[in-house]
Formats: C-alpha cells, structure tokens, sequence
C-alpha cells in the first residue's frame, strides 16, 4: 500500500471516530434529558397527590386540591338535602293520599248520616246502615242485633252474607256479643288475619248507644276481599256510625209505634162515632 492510500484510509477512520464520538455524546444527551422529562413528571404526579416534592410549586396544587374537597363535601350535601326534600316529598304525597281518602270517607259518611235521619221508617234505616257497613267499613258478613227489653235478650233484625236464622237470640251480659252491650265499648279480635267466623263470636261487634244507653250492636264476621285490616279511620268511623245508627234506629222505632197506637186510636174513633 502507498503512502498515499495510507494517508486516505488514516483520514476516513479519523472522520469515522469523530462521527461516532457525536452519536455517542449525543446519545448520553438523550438519555440524560429522559432521565430529567421523567423526574420531571414523578415530581408532578407527587406534586399532584399532595407529596411536598422539593423545587416543585405545590402551593397552587395544595389549593386546587382543597377546593376540589370542598365542592365534593358541597355536592355530598346538597344530595344529602335533595334525598331528604324527596323523602319529604313522598311523605307528604302519602299523607296527602290518607287525608284525601279520609276527607272522601267522612263526606260518604255525612251523606249517609243524613239520609239515616231523613226517614223514620224503620226498615229503610236498617236497609241504609247496611249500605253504610258495607261501602264505608268494607264488611262482607255482617248483622245488626237490637236489644229487647222485655226479654233482655239480643236479636238479629236485619243481616248481610249470612242467614238471620243462623244467628241466635243472644243474652244481655253473655259471651262477646252480650258483654259488649252490657259494657258499651267497641270490641275486636285480636288477629284479623287468622279470625274464623264463629257466630258468637265476632271479629268485631260495635254496641248502638244513645249516651250510655245501649239500644243493639253491630257485628262483623267477614270483611270483603280488598279490605285485609282496619285503619285509624275505621275506627272513627264505627263509633260515629253507632252513635248515628243508635238515633235513627231509635227515632224509627218509636215513629213506629207512635203511628201503629194513632192508627189503633183512630180506629177506636172511627168506632165510636159511627
């Protein structure tokens, strides 16, 4: 090889060299400038969570972060108060539904008590009672059981679901029945649900009383099918139908008898003038 061709071979492996010491120096450049993007970046997501990285600014991130705290503490709240107002809501829709159906039962019940003191004839007012029993209370198997005093004994006069001839003449102070009108207070079984008709004893029996005195009572064997108990209105609602049933019962009879002893003066009148 000549001198010449030595030269050129020793000039491009120094060109060689020095583009190697570039890429390698430019390499280390590289790696050093990732190795800082990354440290970069944990100092950030510590800065972020809160962690007191050093030379990162989490002052603002600090502040950010109670806010955002705050406004989640506010949001828990005002849910808070959105679940409470619906609860609210739905409280008052319900009590709302009870006043309405009360308000509905009471007006029924106003009407009914006024079409039982606008007839005297007896048979009528049993006859709108027993409406009253069935549409308002929910009763399937009823009967209404007047008190006679000559014989001071209970008897069925009118009844709903079951045969009058199925229920006896009940003593006055005997059993259920002649203790409730002995007493004057409302009585009824203790387990609606489990109750089996007996006819001396009744699921409920409800005494017909003019002040104290007990002129008959109202027993129930049976409810209809959609009433499975009773509310704090059928309560209400029994002893205003007592007491309302006692004195158109009451006034009926003695219409009754007052018009059966005119007609029987009448007649004697009659007689006597002819």
């Amino acid at each position: 090889m000549s001198t010449e061709d030595e030269k050129g071979v020793s000039s491009r492996g120094e060109e060689f060299l020095q583009v190697f010491k570039k890429g390698a120096e430019f390499t280390q450049e590289l790696l050093k400038e990732n190795e800082r993007l990354r440290y970069q970046v944990l100092q950030l997501e510590e800065a972020l969570r809160g962690g007191p990285e050093v030379g990162v600014p989490t002052v603002e991130n600090k502040m950010l972060l109670s806010r955002i705290a705050e406004l989640e503490n506010e949001k828990e709240e005002v849910l808070g108060r959105i679940r409470q107002i619906q609860k609210e809501n739905q409280d008052f829709a319900l009590r709302y539904l009870e006043i309405e159906a009360e308000n509905n039962n009471l007006a029924n019940l106003y009407i009914a008590s006024y079409q039982l003191h606008s007839t005297l004839d007896f048979g009528e007012v049993l006859q709108i009672i027993m409406e009253i029993v069935i549409n308002l209370i929910g009763a399937e198997e009823f009967a209404i059981m007047l008190l006679d005093e000559k014989t001071n004994e209970l008897t069925a006069v009118s009844s709903e679901g079951v045969s009058l001839d199925e229920i006896p003449p009940v003593r006055y102070g005997n059993g259920i029945i002649g203790g409730v009108a002995r007493s004057g207070d409302n009585y009824f079984a203790g387990e609606i649900d489990t109750y089996k008709v007996d006819i001396l004893n009744p699921m409920v029996c409800i005494p017909l009383k003019i002040k104290d005195q007990v002129i008959g009572v109202i027993v129930i064997y049976k409810l209809l099918v959609q009433k499975k108990n009773f509310a704090d209105l059928d309560y209400e609602l029994f002893t205003l139908l007592a007491g309302h049933s006692a004195t158109a019962i009451f006034s009926s009879k003695l219409y009754s008898e007052s018009e059966r002893k005119l007609s029987t003066i009448q007649g004697f009148i009659d007689l006597l003038t002819k």
